[in-house]
């Protein structure tokens, strides 16, 4: 692993249905992905550009991801380092998607098959939808959890 520090940043979009709060989570694609679902599910985000600010990148990852346009006010959740040592740095607002339009996240390029020499694209995302915080605790990165209860205690709080 490079000595380098990963920095990503990313954003959970939130809102009430019937008096509970719902999260929007996406889940990664491609073919390392495809039969994975409890535990791989994220926030939307990415790595930050040389010289970008982070809320900034959060904005354009989300966009980028999801083709969700974000609009604020935003709340910080501050950052937590996930296994793999990647810091990722998030913030929360109120949104909504319509689950019946369509998914726009931009490609990636992956070998596949490894060593194959063949490149295949595929979507940084390939699904998302909003969960319960019940489901969103299954469905979430280990570390990611922490967003979760940081937003839920700022709402409680006000």
């Amino acid at each position: 692993m490079s000595s380098k520090l990963r920095i990503s940043a990313g954003l959970l979009m939130y809102r009430r249905r019937g008096g509970a709060l719902e999260v929007f989570l996406a889940h990664p694609g491609g073919p390392l992905f495809v039969r994975k679902d409890e535990g791989h599910w994220s926030i939307p985000k990415g790595e930050i550009g040389a010289g970008e600010e982070l809320l900034a990148a959060a904005l354009r990852e989300f966009q980028e991801e999801v083709g969700i346009e974000p609009k604020g006010p935003y709340l910080g959740l501050g950052a937590v380092v996930q296994k793999g040592g990647k810091r990722v740095h998030a913030w929360a607002f109120e949104g909504d998607w319509d689950p019946a339009q369509p998914l726009q996240s931009i490609p990636f390029r992956l070998e596949w098959p490894p060593r194959s020499g063949r490149f295949q694209q595929y979507p940084e995302m390939d699904r998302a939808e909003f969960f319960s915080t019940k489901e969103a605790r299954r469905k979430l990165k280990a570390a990611q959890i922490e967003f979760l209860d940081r937003l839920i205690a700022k709402l409680e709080t006000g």
